[in-house]
């Protein structure tokens, strides 16, 4: 009584459903990658409550006067320096160091165009920005 089976069991997996999974991920991975990093300074922000790890040895301070008027300062000095006087000093301040980082001070009521123009200079030289806040 030799019976035996007519049929075999099938132990093949569909892979047609995981092809179509895999491939809906690569997409979503795709259109969100692109969207994490939008062609923008690299810019350090430090929170209010904590410490940034990368400390900047050299600092600018925009600060608001009357009228419309910005004045820059290297460093906390209270002589101002001139815009186009500032990259030479920042670059001849920040050679030697082994990795290049400033902090920006700005006064509340400086218009973020004058932030943008200081970020610039750090993006042509390949400098780290820190943009100095307040604790809350």
């Amino acid at each position: 009584m030799g019976y035996k089976r007519r049929t075999k069991v099938v132990s093949e997996i569909g892979m047609s459903s995981m092809t179509d999974l895999v491939f809906l991920l690569l997409i979503f991975f795709l259109i969100t990658s692109t969207l994490v990093n939008p062609n923008a300074l690299k810019l350090l922000l430090p929170k209010s409550t904590g410490q940034v790890s990368a400390k900047a040895s050299v600092s600018v301070s925009i600060k608001d006067n009357s009228n419309n008027k910005y004045t820059l300062h290297l460093n906390g000095n209270k002589d101002a320096i001139a815009y186009d006087k500032l990259e030479s000093a920042l670059v001849e301040l920040l050679q030697n160091e082994e990795d290049p980082t400033f902090s920006i001070y700005a006064d509340q009521s400086v218009p973020f165009g004058e932030v943008v123009a200081i970020m610039n200079i750090a993006k042509r030289n390949h400098y780290k920005v820190i943009a100095a806040t307040r604790p809350e």
